[in-house]
């Protein structure tokens, strides 16, 4: 049976050239793991919110992000203060994840605002991609990336140099 792999983004991407790498990678991974992506929509806010008017907005995506993490899935979400890993090291983290007997493996990435922090507090894994700041719908692009490279280390392919 093939690793359950799910990836929540927050947004839809829109332009074309972020939509064409993403379908590759997920194309690719789909070779090494059963992958599932899952869009949810952003909260609106208003041109230049509140904390409040973010904490609330964050707090409707929790709801919608609690309902889609699937039943006994290791969940890592994707937030600045994460930890930083290495390709292999992430390719590591996987691969025990799979020893350790679960079948499934969750990652989310949060909304331009965040993630909410009841969501953070449920994290198997908090992971961070850079200190620097990446465009939202690149940040998925690189994720998806990275999840395929993952899988491809484990695979000892050559994808990975």
């Amino acid at each position: 049976m093939l690793f359950d792999l799910t990836l929540i983004a927050m947004g839809k991407l829109k332009e074309k050239f972020y939509i064409s790498a993403a379908d590759e990678y997920e194309k690719r991974m789909k070779g090494f793991c059963q992958f599932h992506l899952i869009e949810l929509p952003e909260t609106r806010l208003p041109e230049d919110p509140s904390p409040a008017e973010i904490t609330a907005g964050l707090e409707k995506e929790a709801e919608l992000i609690l309902n889609r993490i699937p039943k006994g899935a290791w969940l890592c979400v994707l937030t600045p203060e994460g930890k930083l890993l290495s390709s292999e090291e992430l390719a590591d983290k996987m691969k025990q994840i799979k020893l350790s007997g679960r079948s499934s493996a969750c990652f989310l990435i949060g909304s331009s605002f965040g993630i909410a922090p009841r969501i953070k507090s449920k994290a198997d894994f908090k992971l961070s991609m850079s200190p620097m700041t990446f465009p939202h719908h690149l940040a998925r692009v690189m994720v998806l990336e990275q999840l395929y490279r993952a899988e491809a280390i484990q695979a000892g392919s050559k994808y990975h140099k």
